[in-house]
């Protein structure tokens, strides 16, 4: 029976690292789900306090990942108008236009809510490239995560 659980965990750890790059699948907290599966393995294979704070920082960067393309357009001199551009862009571009809209939903919102909002070209352009920055610096939070968290995974299983 354990050769199951770790041949799921070992599913989630992949899936989890690969979502941190496609849309739709919640990187981090699979990966976490991931070191859970051993505990069916070995109830004492991680101590409470690092399943809570490794959940703390899943639940942080699962958040943040949401927030920093906002932050980023902000960053690079986007208004409230390129803010709430890059923000209608990024819900629009995961419902509407997976998987690119992810990456390109928060640009073009940035770039067409400053425009709206009376911004040259190319401030418009800099916000739009700010909210750009912001979902690479996400990725790059949860990739980290992820892969660290695999680590533990196989770590534990060897």
């Amino acid at each position: 029976m354990d050769w199951i659980w770790i041949s799921l965990g070992v599913v989630l750890t992949i899936a989890g690292i690969a979502g941190c790059i496609l849309p739709f699948i919640p990187g981090p907290p699979l990966s976490y789900i991931a070191l859970l599966t051993l505990l069916a393995v070995n109830e004492e294979i991680f101590s409470f306090r690092f399943l809570g704070v490794w959940l703390l920082v899943v639940i942080a960067v699962t958040l943040l990942d949401y927030y920093v393309p906002i932050w980023g357009t902000k960053k690079f001199g986007g208004s409230r108008s390129g803010v709430w551009g890059a923000t209608i862009g990024l819900i629009t571009g995961i419902f509407f236009f997976p998987p690119f809209g992810m990456i390109a939903g928060p640009f073009i919102g940035a770039v067409i809510g400053e425009l709206i909002g009376g911004k040259n070209s190319a401030t418009a352009l800099r916000s739009g490239f700010g909210s750009f920055i912001g979902f690479i610096a996400g990725t790059i939070m949860k990739l980290t995560t992820s892969i660290i968290l695999a680590f533990y995974f196989f770590r534990a299983i060897i």
